[in-house]
This record gives structure tokens, C-alpha cells and sequence, in this order.
């Protein structure tokens, strides 16, 4: 649970939320399961996932760093975000450490009364995580060259 302001009168009110920084990989359908009611007419998901390319060059691997700060940042976060939106529950996952190609490395589920806010909502809160939490990308380039990315 999250406490978040109503969006529409102001007053704090709980909000079912999931909010890990995790070294296991990150299940879309789990996270649908811990934002799914029946008070939700829309479920929105987002899943940010390995590419095995970067600006033109090919990625052979990639791991997150995640400072020890990560999952308290992440849950004032998502408690910040969802303070501003119409939303039944909130779900996010980020992964840290040696993530393959392919694999999920952030997962966003929002749930609301309606789409509008559950698309608002889940959009606001990927671009919130890649700003605010402290976890840094190095990736492997083909051509031996590798890069850090101080972003989520």
C-alpha cells in the first residue's frame, strides 16, 4: 500500500501498490495479478525490455547497478505519482544486476476506473522512475566498446 493524495478532493487514501528493485526476473502477468480489481474498467502495462541494440550498435549484454537507495526512492515515487492520477492499484518492478536480451528490466502496471487516467498514470510513472531512481546501465557493445548510462 501507498498513501497518495485523492486526486479529486485531496484527502489521503491507501492505494494498493507493489513496488520492488529486484535481482529476479519480472513477470508482466504477476504484476497485472497485484493491480487487477474489480473496481478497474482499464489495466495498463508497461514492460521496458532488453534490446540487443543500442544507437546503431549491437548490445552483446547489459547489467543494472542499483544503489541501496533504489527501492525507497522507487516507492516515494510510485507514492508520488499515483497521488496525482484516478488509479485503483500500482504495480513496478526494476531489475538490477546481469539482465539477458529479451528479459523485462521495468514493468509498470497501472489500474483504474478508466483508461485515460490508467494510460496517463503508467506513463507518468516511466518516465518518473527513469528520472528520480539511482540505478545505472553498462552495456557490452560487439565492437568491444561498453557504456554507462547513469538512467533506468
Amino acid at each position: 500500500m501507498v498513501t497518495a493524495g485523492n486526486a479529486l478532493d485531496n484527502e489521503q487514501v491507501s492505494i494498493p501498490a507493489y513496488v520492488s528493485v529486484t535481482t529476479d526476473p519480472i513477470s508482466v502477468t504477476d504484476l497485472v495479478r497485484h493491480v487487477s480489481t474489480t473496481h478497474a474498467g482499464a489495466v495498463v502495462t508497461f514492460s521496458g525490455d532488453v534490446r540487443d541494440n543500442d544507437h546503431g550498435r549491437d548490445v552483446l549484454s547489459l547489467e543494472y547497478e542499483a544503489h541501496p537507495t533504489a527501492q525507497t526512492i522507487l516507492e516515494k515515487v510510485v507514492s508520488q505519482v499515483a497521488a496525482k492520477f484516478e488509479v485503483e492499484a500500482v504495480a513496478v518492478a526494476h531489475r538490477h544486476g546481469p539482465i539477458a536480451i529479451g528479459d523485462a528490466a521495468l514493468v509498470v502496471c497501472v489500474s483504474a476506473r478508466h483508461r485515460g487516467p490508467a494510460f496517463d498514470a503508467c506513463s507518468a510513472l516511466v518516465d518518473e522512475v527513469k528520472a528520480q531512481i539511482p540505478i545505472w546501465k553498462h552495456q557490452v557493445f560487439a565492437d568491444g566498446t561498453d557504456e554507462w548510462v547513469n538512467c533506468a
